[in-house]
């Protein structure tokens, strides 16, 4: 397949790992590399930007191919030395970040300084306009299905992609509600030249998660996610669990809830171990809505194969129809 994602990238399939906090380890990213896709290793998943070069140099044992790292900007009281996982990225050589959260500006000139390729995830296109106009090479579009924060917008990937389509000049990622060749198409169609998935590859023979967790995902169904945070104005899509059920409950009791009501239940420690242990109803875990799409746990290699043929044969279909 070839698209202007996958000239950018240097990849053989428009198919990129989303930068997922615990999952985007050398594990998962060589393997969806080694697939023909593009592997992600998430930066703050590493406690020390030392600790991150370790994980690249780690990723390059397992693979030859291109990879990424994704790098989550968020505001916080104590904020992650942002700067210096930067520097990191640089350090490595690693050519691909992926940056998500707060706008990169920051840290623009210094990844085009030594050639490194940005694609930015957005919720909305008034941010995708704002990343092009501050140099970004590629936008990832984020709609409301996704896992983790979808904004505050609320408007769906059919949309949303439509849209940005119409007003970017730069490529699109389609980042949500995808997890199959069908799903793929309908985006290659909505005008993205790429796609992003998260969810999918968390169900992956090598994703480094619990298989416990990996089959209650296979198990549900897309109306097993839950929206937290709503009241807070940060809302975060997750797989529907004794954990966010308590969390939406508390934001939903008379006076509300402020963020420190629910610290204990969502802090990352516990997700992660949740991950880890396979202990589902025990901490909060990122789920998108195609969840209801997916009903096995292949390896990366099997996923992507099936993917582009599935994608292939819809698209197929679809011409077809105009004969």
């Amino acid at each position: 397949m070839k698209t202007r994602i996958t000239e950018l990238l240097g990849i053989r399939y428009p198919i990129i790992q989303g930068g997922m906090q615990w999952v985007g380890r050398a594990e998962l990213a060589s393997a969806v590399s080694n697939a023909g896709g593009l592997g992600i290793v998430t930066a703050l998943t590493q406690p020390t930007p030392d600790d991150l070069r370790r994980e690249i140099e780690r990723t390059r044992t397992m693979t030859d191919k291109p990879f990424g790292v994704n790098l989550t900007i968020l505001p916080a009281v104590k904020p992650p030395p942002y700067a210096e996982y930067v520097q990191a990225i640089i350090d490595s050589g690693v050519k691909i970040v992926e940056t998500a959260g707060n706008s990169p500006k920051d840290f623009i000139a210094a990844l085009k300084e030594h050639g490194v390729k940005i694609v930015h995830k957005c919720t909305s296109v008034r941010h995708a306009l704002s990343a092009e106009r501050n140099g970004v090479d590629a936008v990832s579009v984020d709609g409301f299905e996704c896992a983790g924060h979808p904004g505050e917008d609320d408007v769906p990937g059919l949309v949303l992609l439509p849209v940005a389509a119409r007003k970017l000049r730069i490529p699109i990622i389609a980042s949500s509600g995808i997890a199959d060749g069908r799903g793929m198409a309908a985006a290659l169609a909505l005008g993205a030249e790429g796609i992003n998935m998260g969810t999918r590859f968390c169900v992956t023979k090598e994703a480094p998660i619990h298989d416990n967790i990996k089959q209650a995902l296979v198990e549900a169904t897309e109306r097993d996610t839950k929206l937290m945070f709503r009241t807070l104005h940060n809302t975060a899509r997750v797989f529907r669990n004794a954990i966010s059920e308590e969390v939406v409950a508390t934001e939903n009791r008379p006076g509300g809830c402020e963020f420190e009501d629910v610290r204990p239940l969502v802090a990352g420690a516990r997700g992660r171990a949740a991950l880890e242990s396979g202990e589902v109803h025990n901490g909060v875990v990122s789920a998108g809505q195609c969840i209801g799409l997916i009903d096995d746990i292949p390896t990366c290699a099997e996923l992507l194969e099936r993917m582009v043929r599935e994608c292939r044969e819809h698209l197929d279909r679809a011409r077809g129809w105009m004969d």
